[in-house]
């Protein structure tokens, strides 16, 4: 495997040099980040990917890219939508973890002094953990209609403001949702889990907008140093992951029935015209739209706590949602290549739409600035806004980073870094923290990640998305 450097951010491992590959990887990376994407199968499960069916251009690996289940975490592939293929693996098992991004008008003198008292409130209201639950009487027929409308469903139940669908990613409502594709299992594990944030690397978080990078643009947003903000980083949960399990699954006798012979059978597909590709589309758009309604069924629940603490109504304290991105999805989008417009499915697992100004896909609000980026850091660590830059158009189907990036596994981490370091780290930058598990302090610590300022630096450079404010947290909730 050779790999050429391009510039300071980009590397490219070429067709031309490797037999075994349908078309190139192109890598966004400093030289540090390479080595440890080297040093696992990162690159060869992108290697793999480029001899996936109906494959268009190059198979690219973000900063933050590291080994996955089949594809990388970090990775984007886009696939004819006439020839191509549809590949849960490269989609990922929380179909439509994502990030949400909430405005307050109030600033770190005001929250500071009932931080202790306010993340009480963001616990209490906002479960979180394996297996937790939030009791909010819905029944079948309601989950159904959430996993086919979304979010306006919801919003019309009394969950959120008439305005917010306009800040979320496809409005928070994918059309083509069929929920006779999911299984009762799917269901049964979804009932109950809405409004909650899981475990793992998914956190809620108040932060500080501590410095803007640019005033024209962070003001388009509508942020400034020194707002409060708060940031969801969760998915579609238990409901999500089933589905992909499933479908998973059934692509095994796919396989079999086609005779289809596939280098890692994590990476098995179907053919986008085919029954299973269908169902699972129709099945993936459910888990979208459950996600997108967790994660503003959180949104309320955190403007309620907002309310018992500071005494107004969540109108009246500017809480409104920035926006809201998808990082494990497939969606039906189009562009300019090899001189023509191509409809692709772009699968970005691990990865962020970053769509340009002029964009129609961008909010109207917004479309003067470009899409908005959120990426979030590792516990204790800053979170970024950007903004979608023209680069991603030309050079990867739209998309940037998603996050920081493990470097540790999981077992690694609770084994290398004591909890009590972490909890020193916490403490002494003033971060008041709500958490289940001890041994999740280890798992998800700082050192466990990459540098998140080198992450979003490399997107910047190579022209994929603008840095336009850095937020660091005052308060954390994990489960």
């Amino acid at each position: 495997m050779k790999i050429e450097n391009i510039d300071a951010v980009r590397h490219r491992i070429s067709k031309d040099k490797n037999e075994r590959m349908g078309t190139d990887v192109v890598i966004y990376a400093k030289d540090y980040m390479l080595e440890k994407m080297e040093s696992d199968r990162t690159i060869q499960q992108a290697m793999n990917a480029t001899n996936l069916p109906g494959v268009v251009g190059n198979v690219l690996i973000m900063p933050d890219g590291h080994e996955g289940y089949g594809f990388p975490v970090g990775g984007v592939a886009a696939f004819d939508a006439e020839e191509g293929i549809i590949s849960p693996g490269a989609i990922g098992f929380d179909i439509n973890c994502g990030v949400r991004l909430i405005k307050t008008n109030l600033t770190e003198d005001i929250v500071r002094p009932k931080i202790k008292q306010l993340m009480d409130s963001l616990f209490k209201n906002v479960p979180s953990g394996v297996g937790s639950r939030l009791k909010i009487g819905f029944g079948e027929s309601e989950i159904n209609k959430v996993a086919e409308e979304g979010v306006n469903y919801i919003i019309e139940k009394g969950y959120g403001f008439k305005e917010d669908s306009e800040s979320i990613e496809e409005n928070g409502f994918m059309q083509g949702a069929d929920i006779s594709k999911v299984s009762k299992s799917a269901k049964s594990r979804g009932k109950d889990q809405l409004g909650t944030l899981g475990a793992g690397n998914h956190f809620l978080e108040v932060q500080k907008v501590e410095r803007i990078f640019d005033g024209s643009i962070a003001k388009g947003y509508g942020l400034s140093e020194g707002q409060i903000v708060v940031m969801v980083h969760t998915g579609s949960r238990g409901f999500g992951h089933q589905i992909c399990s499933d479908y998973m699954q059934e692509l095994i006798d796919y396989r079999r029935k086609n005779n289809i012979s596939i280098i890692d059978p994590e990476l098995s597909y179907a053919h986008i015209k085919s029954k299973e590709a269908e169902d699972y589309l129709a099945a993936m758009k459910a888990a979208v739209n459950y996600a997108f309604v967790n994660r503003q069924l959180i949104t309320h629940n955190i403007r309620k706590s907002f309310e018992e603490v500071f005494g107004k109504s969540a109108d009246a304290l500017g809480m409104e949602i920035l926006y809201d991105v998808a990082h494990n999805i497939a969606k039906l989008e189009e562009y300019d290549y090899e001189g023509r417009r191509r409809k692709v499915y772009v699968h970005r697992k691990g990865a962020t739409r970053a769509l340009p100004k002029g964009s129609q896909n961008v909010p109207a609000k917004y479309r003067q600035y470009g899409q908005p980026v959120l990426i979030p850091g590792s516990m204790g660590t800053a979170s970024y806004v950007l903004a979608g830059s023209e680069g991603s158009v030309r050079e990867t189907f739209g998309s940037t980073c998603h996050g920081s990036g493990r470097v540790m596994s999981r077992h690694q981490a609770i084994r290398e870094i004591p909890a009590s370091k972490t909890f020193g780290d916490l403490k002494k930058k003033e971060i008041e923290i709500r958490i289940r598990t001890r041994s999740l302090v280890s798992e998800e610590a700082e050192w466990a990640y990459k540098n998140v300022d080198d992450v979003v630096g490399t997107v910047e450079q190579a022209g994929l998305s603008k840095i336009i404010a850095r937020n660091v947290p005052i308060g954390v909730a994990k489960g």
